[in-house]
């Protein structure tokens, strides 16, 4: 259970905040298209930062607000100006992400991740049925027959929803479902539900933690049965290390649809975590049709390696934004900027 004395942010580290002239000359604003089509997007923007200590990724969804939108910005500047914390292992399992594709472009997605042990399969996509929630997952437990499969509802159900839904997934032997609802109060009321009908699916939950302003509330309510945990949303490295800490649930890193510099900063908090008993949501950079980086962070052999990466000139160059869209990532750049200085 969580620890009741101790803060959600006692860990969030207080940079000494880089000047904004030196963010601005620091930046580089870039558009990469997608592969398939991913939270209904084919073009994923990002802004691109280079510190003493390496490179930091600030990519909140434009939809995002400027004060959800600081902690990512200052999860970059933990990782452009301070560095992470020191690996307690060399590489990171990672799971194949499938979007909620037609079932017959399963076998073309998977095939771009190589040898995988673990798949997420999206789910619950507005538009479409659970027939064809079924058939994704058929697809992918047709292909990987060992594999481990789980499922991302992204809180598109509601709760008599999601017991229907996962009741009938099930039979395809799921690890775990991922946000089946968007509250915490729904995802206790799933999980009792599922627990009481004698179907075994764990719940993990993804927005109830890194959306909330008390990020351990879904644990003190019982509402899930482990965590997935993303560096930017929640702030950084070492503020998500203490999330993991507090909440005494087991953790699943992923990534919020980052380059390979983002990519980085979870590779670091998985490598920190003291246990890492699930393969982690890294592996997404193959959904992208290019990097921004020579030598992206993709798996082999169903792990990344740690290392560190660098954003490449002439890739920063070709995939430059759009100057109206480089003046709005700056602009918002300025006013989150703003809310991060005393």
């Amino acid at each position: 259970m969580p620890n009741p004395g101790l803060s959600p942010d006692s860990a969030h580290v207080r940079l000494a905040v880089p000047p904004l002239e030196e963010l601005l000359a620091a930046a580089h604003v870039v558009s990469l298209p997608m592969r398939v089509k991913f939270r209904g997007i084919m073009q994923r923007e990002s802004l691109l930062l280079r510190g003493p200590a390496g490179w930091g990724e600030f990519c909140p969804f434009p939809e995002y607000g400027d004060a959800e939108a600081s902690r990512w910005l200052a999860a970059a500047l933990e990782a452009g100006w301070q560095g992470f914390p020191a690996p307690l292992r060399a590489s990171v399992p990672v799971n194949a992400t499938v979007p909620a594709v037609p079932a017959d472009q399963v076998p073309d997605v998977l095939a771009r991740f190589g040898r995988v042990d673990a798949v997420k399969v999206k789910v619950a996509e507005q538009g479409q049925s659970l027939d064809d929630d079924a058939a994704r997952v058929r697809a992918v437990r047709a292909a990987l027959p060992s594999a481990a499969v789980r499922v991302d509802a992204n809180g598109g159900w509601d709760v008599p929803g999601a017991v229907e839904a996962l009741t009938r997934l099930a039979s395809f032997g799921l690890e775990y479902a991922e946000q089946p609802v968007p509250s915490i109060e729904g995802l206790a009321e799933v999980r009792a539900r599922l627990r009481d009908g004698g179907t075994p699916v764990p719940i993990a939950a993804d927005e109830s933690v890194r959306k909330e302003t008390d990020p351990l509330r879904v644990a003190r309510a019982g509402a899930a049965d482990l965590l997935v945990v993303k560096v930017a949303p929640l702030g950084g490295v070492r503020r998500a290390l203490d999330i993991v800490a507090q909440a005494g649930l087991p953790a699943v890193v992923s990534s919020a649809l980052d380059t390979s510099v983002g990519i980085r900063a979870g590779l670091a908090l998985a490598a920190a975590l003291p246990a890492l008993p699930y393969a982690c949501g890294l592996g997404t950079v193959s959904l992208f049709e290019s990097d921004i980086t020579l030598d992206p962070l993709v798996a082999d052999d169903g792990a990344i390696r740690l290392r560190d990466v660098a954003a490449d000139a002439g890739l920063l160059e070709r995939f430059a934004a759009p100057a109206e869209r480089r003046d709005w990532w700056l602009g918002r750049l300025r006013r989150v900027h703003a809310l991060l200085t005393p």
